[in-house]
């Protein structure tokens, strides 16, 4: 039998059979308009760690569901620095980007393997047209898109630097725990280095603000994996209803 580990490159996928598809796909279609949707997915990607999905300037083709993996959507200043736009996972979609100009704007990197689904964006319009509720749903997703970016122009606008790591913690462990995962256990698939980019955060106040939250017996780290052990604690820090 075919594994997501062992599917052939190219292989048709269908969105009815796939355990995400509550997350990144309309629910209520009936068998026939869930046939339709399969039909938009196009194939299976596979993307090593470090590999890009699409590049600043890559012409704008289709929309990417995350299978399995992690992503980081960044930018390159001219001077070489990078900036870390936002970070995916399984259930999201990903490269909206590319709908306002036809190319892509930022780099999407694999932060570990992974595997997303094609589905071309012309397929997506044309059949919006039918299924009013495909057409809904793509306005919710770029809608959310808008209030992440809001959120993070309020962390970088707003707060001290204790406030945007409880921030970004909480609302990591929210996505995570509505792909049926931990409340409060998770391993960060990306670097400090990178979490201070994403938060407008030198590194070396990135590594203070974790060290603080352990020192208070808030959180538990070690490397990567990071266990939070008093969330009323995080949320005073942090009002989550504010952020997304």
């Amino acid at each position: 039998m075919l594994t997501p580990l062992n599917i052939p490159e190219g292989l048709k996928v269908a969105c009815s059979n796939c355990n995400l598809r509550e997350l990144c796909m309309p629910t209520g279609f009936n068998l026939d308009e869930m046939q339709k949707l399969d039909e938009v997915v196009e194939k299976r990607r596979r993307v090593k760690q470090g590999e890009l999905l699409f590049s600043n300037g890559d012409t704008f083709t289709s929309l990417y569901a995350i299978r399995t993996g992690f992503f980081k959507t960044c930018v390159i200043s001219e001077d070489g620095r990078e900036q870390v736009t936002g970070f995916q996972m399984a259930g999201e979609i990903i490269g909206m980007d590319g709908i306002v100009s036809d190319h892509h704007n930022c780099n999407a990197v694999a932060l570990e393997d992974a595997e997303v689904c094609v589905m071309p964006f012309s397929d997506i319009e044309n059949l919006s047209r039918e299924l009013p509720g495909l057409q809904r749903h793509v306005h919710k997703i770029m809608s959310r898109e808008i209030v992440r970016e809001n959120g993070v122009m309020l962390l970088l606008g707003n707060m001290r630097a204790e406030e945007r790591l409880a921030a970004f913690l909480l609302n990591l462990v929210q996505r995570l725990h509505a792909r049926g995962l931990s409340q409060s256990e998770l391993v960060l698939r990306m670097t400090r280095e990178e979490i201070g980019s994403y938060l407008g955060l030198k590194l070396e106040t990135v590594s203070r603000a974790f060290s603080k939250f352990s020192e208070d017996g808030i959180i538990e780290v070690k490397q990567r994996y990071v266990k939070i052990l008093a969330p009323d604690a995080l949320k005073k820090i942090f009002n989550p209803q504010t952020y997304y």
